[in-house]
């Protein structure tokens, strides 16, 4: 019985819409019993909000299975030293820090944390960099540059800093291995047992491949088969979409 992380924004939705067969795709791992972590680099939805997300297009899946960047960075900042942290995002991302036990505050941070906000402002900028230049750790959720139509994500809000600073945050979300082994954390699974369900070559596929893991290539969003080759590395199975897998 393996377990299935499976990524959402094309795979199982585009935008906030089925792709048709995910629903029952979904519905026949959660029959079979698989462990199942559905994976996401976007920090600003809690479990909750995932969960309601997926409900409204027609996917029922548990709140628990749902694990975000924002979880994993929790995860990752419980790892280091420092408990102080200033963050650039939105409420799920400090509700994931708040449990974790760290302080939010812009007062001697011993992180500075971005996530994606849309109410990113020159204060933010200034202060962030400040303290990075001054020796915090410059962490972020995930390293997308944009989202639909264009939308700035964390990676391009991290842009500014790195430019100022001179100095790279630490990436925790797809393509990094560490948000792969945070979610199996999360479900006390190996790598070996695990295979990964994605639908870009550069995040999903690349985290999976760097994490030991089984991958599967959808064509249903991002990456299509003439990416395939544009990459060193390959998937281990390409389906169309999420309903045509046969291999789980």
């Amino acid at each position: 019985m393996k377990n299935i992380i499976c990524d959402i924004d094309g795979v199982l939705l585009h935008d906030n819409k089925l792709i048709p067969g995910s629903d029952k795709f979904i519905q026949r791992i959660l029959e079979q019993g698989n462990p199942l972590v559905v994976l996401t680099n976007y920090p600003v939805q809690t479990g909750k909000d995932l969960q309601n997300r997926l409900s409204a297009a027609g996917i029922d899946i548990p709140e628990e299975c749902f694990y975000t960047s924002a979880m994993a960075t929790a995860d990752f900042l419980q790892h280091q030293e420092g408990s102080k942290a200033y963050v650039i995002g939105e409420g799920a991302l400090t509700h994931e820090l708040y449990k974790a036990g760290f302080t939010i505050t812009d007062i001697n941070p011993d992180f500075v944390i971005v996530g994606e906000t849309r109410s990113y402002n020159w204060e933010m900028i200034h202060k962030a960099a400040a303290f990075v230049a001054g020796g915090a750790r410059f962490i972020a959720t995930n390293p997308d540059t944009h989202g639909p139509a264009y939308s700035p994500a964390c990676g391009a809000l991290c842009s500014p800093i790195e430019r100022i600073t001179g100095k790279k945050p630490f990436y925790v979300g797809k393509p990094s291995a560490w948000i792969i082994r945070s979610a199996l954390n999360h479900i006390d699974g190996h790598s070996e047992d695990t295979v990964i369900i994605g639908d870009n070559m550069r995040t999903d596929i690349l985290a999976g491949f760097q994490a030991g893991l089984e991958t599967i290539l959808v064509t249903s969003g991002v990456s299509k088969l003439e990416d395939i080759d544009k990459e060193p590395f390959r998937p281990n199975h390409v389906f169309a979409c999420a309903g045509d897998i046969d291999v789980v």
